[in-house]
């Protein structure tokens, strides 16, 4: 906490409890002036920072407690003077916690940038600042250490603590060849990776920017609080005013001014925000500040793309189809051995189908590839060929074969073995399991109409959506086409974006609030959205909409409440049914009472 503001809390206390002390010790002429001069110097103090504030352009509600200081002062109501005072310095204490507390998420993740990292130089180990990794650099990662840059396992075994990243509990094991994100803390064994790009344009990298961003930014409702602020003061001041006039009592216009509360205003809107970013950061979802969150929170349209957002952005096997006497599963482990031998998309996805299923590939040899279209080798002995289905008819020298019906968008590998065929493996980017559940999330939060947007064919798109329950499905889009779906969205209220492909961008930067699939989204995504999820799961953006909906309601909640209770306090000390001291503690208590319910978005 600021220890200017433990210091002004120590002289309030001490202030207050000497003047009670002073007849007790023999003192008691000195009761009066102990009280005022601790509510003089917290006076000080506080004239200085509404000097500031005013000099900077901004009307600061600290204007009442000034006021209400320096009339008790002036009117010879010290205790008064010093309880105001200590409700003054206790506020700012309470507004240091609950910053804090709201913060601490935000924090969390600032504190675990890595500052160096062991790198390997002409065969020795050097510690060199982070800034001087290049792409392609072998590192050295400890038990212990945060993985500094985007990188891929080149030796050893990594089990990974993604928790403050993604809000994941369990570990995580990446093998080598698998590619880690910075941030991450290792948690056995060390192991040696590579660099896949410098730390600047790492996913830490951009998490810390997001950070800074969203610390800074400052949030419509809290920009509206600080006009209410002024109009707030004026009734205050004028009821204060009117109370004088009617009643020439100076004390029950002193009460007045110090019974107004201004914390609902200045205190509940920025912590129930913060706090709401707060939590949704541990669950995955970073916010580039207040307005992100606020204006998520009145979203009732998305607009979402296919690849990489509803499905898993790359080819998966999802059906073995054998012909004659070969199993699915001897099929799958011939042709997956076969396919180690190229670095195409499709042959890696079904070499990982084998590994997944635990089948023991063996290497090929004399293997010839046709760029694009297939590869023919030896396996075991067999001679085999796999790829497109037109490659492997023109191997076998058909004019026709057999080709199984498959849905639109699914790719088909046919496989030829020993002169024959002996089957097709089905692959397709298949839809999240988590989609359906994510979509329903997302209604019940409020989205109201889900609009599908994607490059892909208009059939591709029919085929994934078909069955999701969306409201439009488009496809064969350009990037310029989806802009123009979102701005015509726009029109019927808040609509968010979401995607994770360079040809995203421009639809992203178009919408009320764009969100990236950061994980493995482009970088022109997430530099173009509002928000990025780290987690390759719809679901996180369903509890993102949620807790930005719970955290602003909790903070209007706080202001009617707050402000109601001030203005209710107000009256009775108009009516003289509250003291001056009495006034003071019921406007703590509203303080306290505003500020813990705020805090209730951090749940």
């Amino acid at each position: 906490m600021n220890s200017l503001r433990i210091f002004l809390f120590a002289v309030a206390i001490a202030g207050l409890a000497g003047g009670f002390a002073a007849p007790l010790a023999g003192f008691g002429e000195w009761q009066s002036a102990i009280w005022g001069l601790s509510g003089a110097i917290l006076l000080a103090f506080l004239l200085r920072e509404i000097v500031q504030s005013l000099l900077a352009g901004n009307v600061g509600l600290d204007i009442v407690a000034g006021v209400s200081m320096s009339a008790a002062l002036a009117f010879g109501e010290t205790l008064a003077a010093a309880v105001v005072g200590l409700m003054y310095a206790g506020g700012q204490l309470l507004e240091d916690y609950a910053a804090n507390r709201a913060r601490a998420d935000m924090r969390a993740l600032l504190a675990r940038v890595p500052k160096t990292a062991l790198r390997y130089d002409d065969g020795h180990l050097s510690e060199v600042a982070i800034d001087a990794i290049h792409q392609g650099d072998r590192l050295l990662i400890r038990q212990g250490d945060i993985v500094p840059v985007d990188g891929r396992v080149l030796s050893g075994r990594a089990l990974l603590d993604l928790a403050a990243l993604t809000g994941e509990s369990l570990p995580m094991r990446r093998n080598a060849g698998e590619d880690i994100q910075s941030g991450a803390r290792s948690l056995d064994m060390a192991f040696d990776m590579e660099a896949l790009r410098p730390a600047s344009e790492s996913t830490y990298a951009g998490i810390v920017k997001m950070v800074q961003a969203a610390q800074e930014a400052k949030a419509p409702m809290v920009r509206l609080a600080d006009r209410y602020a002024i109009w707030f003061l004026g009734v205050t001041l004028v009821l204060a005013g009117g109370t004088y006039f009617w009643t020439g009592d100076h004390i029950r216009m002193l009460a007045v001014l110090v019974s107004a509360t201004p914390c609902p205003l200045i205190l509940a809107v920025p912590v129930a925000i913060i706090s709401g970013m707060g939590k949704a950061a541990r669950r995955g979802v970073l916010m580039k500040g207040g307005p992100v969150l606020e204006t998520m929170a009145r979203a009732a349209a998305l607009v979402i793309d296919k690849t990489g957002t509803l499905t898993r952005g790359k080819a998966e096997l999802v059906e073995i189809v054998p012909h004659g006497r070969w199993s699915e599963e001897d099929l799958l482990r011939i042709a997956a051995s076969l396919e180690q031998a190229s670095a195409h998309v499709t042959a890696a996805s079904i070499v990982e189908a084998a590994r997944d299923r635990g089948l023991a590939l063996t290497f090929p040899a004399d293997v010839q590839e046709t760029a694009g279209e297939g590869l023919t080798g030896h396996v075991d002995g067999l001679k085999v060929s796999v790829g497109g289905h037109d490659f492997v008819r023109r191997v076998l020298k058909q004019k026709t074969m057999l080709r199984p019906d498959v849905p639109p968008g699914t790719a088909l590998a046919a496989v030829a073995i020993s002169g024959h065929l002996a089957g097709h493996l089905v692959l397709a980017d298949a839809v999240r399991e988590e989609t359906p559940a994510a979509l329903r999330r997302l209604r019940q939060a409020g989205i109201s109409r889900i609009v599908l947007a994607s490059g892909d064919a208009q059939a591709i798109v029919d085929h994934v959506g078909g069955g999701l329950g969306l409201e439009v499905m488009r496809g064969g889009l350009t990037p310029a086409e989806k802009v123009e779906i979102v701005l015509a969205e726009r029109a019927g209220g808040v609509v968010l974006m979401a995607g994770d492909g360079v040809n995203d961008a421009p639809a992203l930067a178009a919408a009320d609030v764009g969100i990236s699939m950061g994980a493995t989204g482009s970088a022109a995504a997430s530099e173009s959205a509002d928000a990025v999820l780290l987690v390759d799961d719809l679901t996180r953006l369903a509890e993102a909409v949620e807790t930005a909906k719970r955290a602003r309601g909790i903070a209007l909640q706080s202001v009617y409440a707050g402000l109601g209770l001030s203005f209710a306090a107000m009256i009775a000390a108009a009516l003289g049914q509250i003291t001056v001291v009495q006034g003071a503690l019921l406007q703590e208590a509203i303080d306290v009472a505003v500020i813990l319910n705020a805090l209730r978005a951090l749940r």
